[in-house]
């Protein structure tokens, strides 16, 4: 059997046929039904036939606030994002999610899944924007588990002590720059890190 058949396996029988994918928004508040969807980033993690993961592609969008969205201030200026910036090139809800679910569905056919499943830091608050999103737009076939999700927070705190997400990536030796720091990108890859390097030691003690 091949390398990449025996990596295809154990992907697909690790979380009964889920397959873990990272993501990230940032948002004009707190409120997913008022408040704007702003970027959107998905990253995909894969195990090797030994079983250790990595953070492998990342596919993201600038996104258009909804007519008649709520953009909050406060969230404005913690984020640093200017929704109207030319700049940006954002395009509209239902593009943005096509192009993220399009993704998805790409990466749970190539690893043999059935579903994705959300990764997130604290993840409720991504996956209720994505669901009053998809709402919003009609998009039919949503590629990630309606309610379940995997929490790094939770997997922060368990593993290294921290449920923070910039303490955690730097209790877990990882690096951190809070320059970087929310953007939809750049969260995703570093709470994919995150979540990699928790299944990595996990497999460690576990003798897997």
């Amino acid at each position: 059997m091949s390398s990449d058949m025996r990596s295809r396996r154990l992907m697909a029988s690790r979380f009964r046929g889920f397959l873990p994918v990272v993501v990230d928004v940032e948002t004009g508040g707190f409120d997913p039904a008022t408040n704007a969807l702003l970027e959107i980033a998905a990253v995909a993690v894969m195990s090797d036939e030994r079983g250790e993961w990595r953070r492998e592609k990342t596919v993201a969008c600038h996104v258009q606030p909804f007519p008649g969205a709520h953009l909050n201030q406060a969230s404005l200026k913690f984020t640093g994002i200017d929704p109207h910036h030319p700049f940006r090139f954002a395009v509209p809800e239902h593009e943005a999610l096509e192009s993220i679910f399009e993704f998805v569905r790409q990466v749970v056919a190539k690893t043999g899944c059935t579903r994705a499943i959300l990764v997130g830091h604290n993840p409720s608050f991504d996956l209720a924007f994505i669901k009053a999103a998809v709402a919003r737009t009609g998009i039919k076939r949503n590629p990630f588990h309606s309610f379940s999700t995997f929490d790094t927070a939770t997997l922060g705190g368990l593993a290294v002590g921290q449920t923070v997400l910039s303490r955690a990536v730097q209790a877990a030796g990882l690096d951190w720059d809070d320059a970087e720091a929310h953007t939809a990108i750049y969260d995703a890859e570093r709470t994919a890190d995150l979540f990699c390097a928790v299944l990595n030691k996990w497999n460690e003690l576990a003798g897997v």
